[in-house]
């Protein structure tokens, strides 16, 4: 079986950042899915579910709100290893495109307070599994150690 696109970046050299990992055509029009990759694979620790879970939520609940862009949201969710999410947008864009919005995701989260958006038994397939706290502190020093002060390692995959 060919290996996916995903699977060829070398994740040992692979920093926290912004990284267009495929574009896509669907229905004539290009869909860019970004890696918003905030911790460094296989060598810090991975997100804790909980706090992954509530970046999520509000991250998603954010953008498909947000006045400029929520018309361009296709999908915001966790990846599998823990590491980051998938942002998916309609339009053939750069890393570097997204940078504001994702400072503005990611301050919204670290200075959220209230109740989770969509944490309720009716809503969500596994609300319990929700860590405001802990959500807060992991998107602020996202937000503070990579986002605020982003380089080209930060932009483009390794190669």
């Amino acid at each position: 079986m060919k290996k996916i696109a995903s699977f060829t970046i070398d994740h040992t050299r692979l920093s926290r950042g912004i990284f267009v990992s495929r574009k896509d055509e669907v229905g004539g029009d290009v869909v860019t899915t970004f890696d918003v990759r905030m911790k460094e694979p296989n060598r810090e620790p991975a997100l804790g579910q909980g706090a992954l879970h509530t970046i999520e939520h509000l991250a998603a609940t954010f953008l498909r709100n947000h006045p400029t862009w929520a018309d361009k949201v296709v999908y915001w969710g966790p990846m599998g290893c823990l590491t980051g999410n998938y942002l998916l947008l309609k339009g053939d864009l750069t890393s570097a495109d997204v940078v504001e919005l994702m400072k503005e995701t990611y301050r919204f989260i670290a200075d959220y307070e209230g109740e989770i958006p969509g944490a309720t038994a009716r809503d969500c397939g596994n609300y319990l599994l929700q860590d405001l706290p802990m959500a807060k502190w992991e998107a602020a020093k996202y937000l503070h150690e990579v986002l605020e002060c982003m380089e080209e390692c930060n932009l483009v995959y390794p190669a």
